[in-house]
């Protein structure tokens, strides 16, 4: 009986492309399910027809091994193609390639992309080429090429597949046998089964019903992939009329109902295990009668646990050993592989595959491959393996693959099921040079099958720290844990030596992921204890500058000053201009911010960093050697500076080069916080809080209430209070631990107390505030950090107490403007002084807004300037100057609109209402649009440094009219005065310059 036979009797075949044109194949006692497919394929092309694009959709089948999973997809895939224009893709995972990288991926999406033109190809993949494409095996990853972030990989895949969908859609997507899918792939596709929705795609899944033995990853995505599913089935057993009606389809109509009972009962349902139990019966010429029905027990046995003499007495030792090779290749078994893997010659192999087919072990597939009928037969072939047998023949396999061309990728998975115990150089130097492949396509966790495997091997005790480096460096993206250990043991002298650049990257390494896992006073100890064993002098400034920048990050610190006095020396120290010195003149710059000195100071160190305002080569954002933290130091700095038009370039620039690089889980999700950092500073609040949203989506993807979350959530409540949201900005506050005793640990959180006392004051719990504020200025004043921009808890602590202690108040709001005028930024005088006036009454009050307004407007800090500008409406309100203080509402009105700082507009609002005045509604203007031609008139001179009233003498207007025209300029360009010419592109020299794109002025 042929294999398309053994289909149309059980409906539990192999289920290829070539059989799907046959008669419909009859499905026993699956009506409900073919219901559900059918409608479901209905639905997705009609509804696509007539225009629908977010209709997806996820149907999930579920069984126990041989219940028809495999025969029902079959079944999916020939429903499908009858429709017109549906495009079918499948997959099936398979046993022996659980552990190969994209497998099931690559089955799925490779022929079609490579079936796209080349033009449609680069629309496809975008700019995800350099990821995606390596990653499916369409392409080598080019010569120096950085290893893949997995979670990059998988956000290229999304790329892709939405590219892709709508060009070939209804598209529908089936996966055979999903708890066997490896790692890369369960991964992508359970992701990716929540924005199939979104798009005109079907998915179908079939897998096992949850076993205890399945590793606790499968136990996940397959309760993930249910709990996403539209329409779940779970496959019954056969009824007893369908096994009846099997039975006498095979062995007539004498099969006496007894006889059919017990079988029924022995199978339990099983199609599979009935099929195997009917070969026996055949086998053995037993009769279907009665008195036979003893006999099935003994049969069964025999038919679904074949053991090693079972096989052989079937097969033979020749055609066992070619179907072992087989077992091994797992799927699209290639016969040229095959048959030199079990070392026969080409009639054995073609002998032993007419053999193998008849006995209904494998079927041909419409490529000329091979494939077991079943996958429960490939298992049950390869578990007779004799062990010794076993691992000779994957080290045969292995080289075979290697040397058909396919790659060490191929070849891995089977040098990972060898073992020698003899200390293989050539086997060790395969498997990390493999180890470094998979690294290049995002699959990691490959990679450190390989290492560990070089390490069992074992490594020459010259180079076994060298591989546990490597082991350590693989575990970067996806396992801290891991890598620490790893790392450590590398460091380890008993574990043998390490070359001296190798100690130094593995100790930076090391305190990055002790950093990154909240360890800071942990990192920073490391790299100083290593730095002064250290001989080299570029390795040592290397390990020093790290422990500096983890000792900056930490929440607390013994010595503060000492260490910034250190910094300070060793900057004076430095002659030349490479990488390494300019990272310590990174540092120093973030480091004068902390601390609050002039402003001026910090720049000068910050600009000498950039080559022509760009990051130079060397401290790039996916640079391995410095890491990503020197560029965000340097970000920071002029983010705190008032030159926020340049460091929102730099993180533009860190938010495209992590993309590029495929870095898209933490690293992606820290250049979000920073972009929504630089906009808050700005005053784009709807902008600042959709990155800072972002930050932490991705942040909660990769694991719960990482550092990163804290880093995106204190400046999200900060947001969240600007446009007035108290009560939402408190809840997510407190989620996070933002309140006593502070257990986050997170590298922005030395300001935790200031945030909360902060919310305090906002819920007006004054006596809270005032406790949280006075820890947060023991603590930072200790560390002598006085940067009123970065941590402003004495203006607000005046605020807490004035009621209660208005002298004492005075003097720490006194202190917030010594600070500030110390620090030099506008925006830091500005907020210091509007701060100091909330504490004051009547002219003194006014006198203060007065000078906060004429500060701020000559920064980019479009909130706070809004802020002022309505302070001072409502206090000269109070004096009696009600057509002054209609002006400056209206004006801060309009900025808040711009600034999407609602609180603040229906603030504004109520101020003038409540006293006469009309509330009146301005139309809203986008702030980033051109500058007006009187704004670049007065840009143009103020970039030449003509102060303010000589412009309005040059120019014939009122001073108060220059001065407002320079804060829409500093406010929509993100600069200050200092950093204005660059922000703008206009040149310094010449007095005429024009607008860009304006008609020259006639003579």
């Amino acid at each position: 009986m042929t294999e398309q036979d053994n289909e149309l009797r059980t409906g539990s075949g192999s289920g290829r492309d070539g059989d799907s044109t046959s008669p419909r194949v009859r499905l026993r006692d699956r009506d409900a399910e073919l219901r559900s497919v059918e409608t479901a394929v209905d639905k997705l092309c009609c509804e696509f027809a007539a225009g629908g694009t977010e209709i997806g959709e996820l149907l999930a089948f579920s069984g126990r091994p041989g219940i028809g999973k495999t025969s029902l997809l079959h079944e999916v895939r020939r429903v499908a193609k009858l429709r017109d224009r549906a495009t079918v893709l499948f997959a099936r995972g398979g046993e022996r390639q659980f552990n190969e990288p994209y497998h099931v991926l690559r089955q799925l999406l490779q022929p079609l992309l490579t079936s796209l033109e080349p033009d449609e190809f680069r629309q496809v993949m975008g700019t995800w080429e350099e990821v995606v494409g390596p990653a499916m095996g369409l392409k080598r990853p080019k010569a120096g090429a950085r290893r893949l972030d997995p979670q990059g990989v998988r956000d290229g895949l999304d790329y892709v597949l939405t590219q892709l969908a709508p060009r070939r859609a209804p598209l529908v997507m089936i996966v055979d046998d999903l708890h066997w899918g490896d790692h890369e792939s369960l991964s992508w596709l359970t992701q990716f089964a929540v924005r199939s929705r979104e798009l005109p795609v079907l998915l179908v899944f079939a897998f096992r019903e949850d076993e205890n033995d399945w590793p606790t990853e499968i136990q996940q995505h397959r309760k993930a992939v249910l709990g996403l599913a539209t329409s779940k089935h779970e496959l019954n057993r056969l009824s007893l009329v369908s096994v009846t009606d099997m039975i006498r389809a095979e062995l007539g109509d004498k099969a006496e109902d007894a006889f059919c009972y017990e079988f029924w009962n022995v199978v339990n349902g099983n199609p599979f295990e009935a099929v195997a139990l009917l070969d026996q019966v055949r086998d053995q010429d037993l009769e279907p009668v009665e008195e036979n029905s003893q006999q099935l027990r003994e049969l069964a046995v025999d038919a679904t646990g074949m053991t090693l003499k079972s096989w052989i007495d079937r097969l033979g030792s020749g055609t066992l050993r070619f179907a072992w090779a087989c077992a091994m290749l797992g799927t699209d078994i290639r016969v040229d592989l095959a048959t030199r893997i079990c070392a026969q010659t080409t009639e054995g192999a073609r002998d032993a595959i007419k053999q193998l087919r008849k006995q209904r072990v494998l079927t041909q597939t419409p490529n000329g491959n091979l494939e077991f009928v079943h996958p429960l037969i490939g298992s049950s072939i390869y578990n007779t393996m004799p062990e010794a047998t076993r691992t000779g023949m994957h080290g045969v396999a292995a080289a075979e693959i290697e040397n058909a061309g396919l790659g060490l990728l191929a070849a891995s998975r089977h040098l990972v099921e060898t073992f020698s115990g003899e200390g293989d150089d050539k086997t060790v130097r395969k498997l990390r040079r493999a180890a470094v492949e998979h690294l290049l396509i995002g699959a990691p966790e490959a990679a450190q099958r390989c290492l560990h495997r070089a390490l069992n091997e074992p490594p020459a005790d010259d180079i076994r720290a060298e591989v546990l480096y490597e082991l350590g460096c693989s575990a970067l993206l996806t396992d801290p844990v891991a890598t620490v250990n790893q790392l450590k043991l590398a460091l380890d002298p008993d574990e043998g030596p390490l070359r001296p650049e190798l100690r130094v990257d593995a100790t930076f390494r090391l305190s990055e992921v002790l950093a990154h896992s909240g360890e800071l006073r942990q990192a920073a100890v490391v790299c100083q204890d290593e730095a002064e064993q250290t001989a080299d002098p570029v390795g040592r400034l290397r390990l020093q500058a790290a422990s500096f920048m983890w000792h900056a990050f930490r929440k607390s610190e013994d010595d503060g000053p000492g260490r910034s006095t250190r910094l300070g020396l060793m900057c004076d120290g430095l002659s030349t201009r490479d990488a390494a010195d300019r990272a310590v003149l990174a540092m120093r710059a973030w480091d004068l911010t902390l601390r609050g000195a002039p402003s001026a100071e910090a720049l000068t160190y910050a600009d000498s960093v950039l080559d022509a305002g760009r990051l130079p080569k060397g401290l790039g954002w996916t640079n391995s050697t410095w890491g990503f933290e020197l560029p965000s130091m340097l970000g920071l700095t002029y983010t705190y500076n008032d030159r926020i038009a340049q460091a929102e370039r730099l993180f533009a620039d860190a938010i495209i080069q992590f993309e590029v690089a495929g870095w898209s889980g933490a690293h992606r999700g820290f250049a979000y916080f920073l972009m929504g950092l630089a906009r808050f500073r700005r005053g784009l609040l709807a902008e600042a809080e959709d990155f800072l949203r972002r930050a932490l989506r991705l942040s909660e993807r990769i694991g719960p209430k990482l550092p990163l979350a804290w880093d995106a959530v204190g400046v999200l409540v900060d947001t969240l209070l600007a446009r007035g949201r108290t009560e939402e900005a408190w809840e997510l506050a407190v989620k996070f631990g933002f309140h006593p005793p502070y257990h986050a640990t997170a590298m922005v959180l030395p300001d935790a107390p200031s945030l909360y006392g902060k919310l305090l004051i906002a819920k007006k719990r004054y006596a809270g505030a005032a406790a949280a504020l006075t820890e947060a200025g023991a603590q930072l004043e200790a560390r002598g950090w006085h940067n009123t921009v970065w941590a402003p808890w004495a203006g607000h602590l005046a605020i807490a107490i004035a009621a209660d202690e208005p002298d004492r108040a005075r003097e720490y709001a006194h202190k917030a403007v010594h600070d500030a005028r110390t620090f030099g930024t506008a925006s830091a005088i500005g907020t210091a002084l509007r701060l100091n006036a909330q504490i004051e009454d009547g002219q003194q009050a006014v006198e203060l807004l007065e000078q906060a307004v004429m500060y701020l407007g000559q920064s980019p800090a479009g909130y706070e300037h809004a802020v002022a500008l309505v302070d001072l409406g409502a206090a000269l309100r109070r004096v009696g100057r009600l057509e002054d203080a209609q002006e400056y509402l209206y004006q801060g009105i309009e900025l808040a609109q711009h600034c999407s700082a609602e609180g603040l507009v229906e603030q504004a609002r109520r101020e003038l209402a409540n006293y006469g005045l009309r509330p009146n509604r301005l139309g809203l203007r986008d702030f980033r649009e051109t500058l007006s031609q009187p704004e670049w008139e007065v840009a143009n001179l103020a970039v030449q440094g003509v102060p303010p009233q000589r412009i309005a003498d040059e120019l014939g207007v009122h001073l108060s009219l220059v001065n407002r025209r320079l804060a829409a300029v500093y406010r929509k360009a993100g600069s200050g005065p200092d950093g204005l010419a660059s922000a703008l592109g206009l040149p310094t020299q010449p007095r005429g310059a024009t607008r860009p794109g304006a008609e020259p002025e006639e003579e």
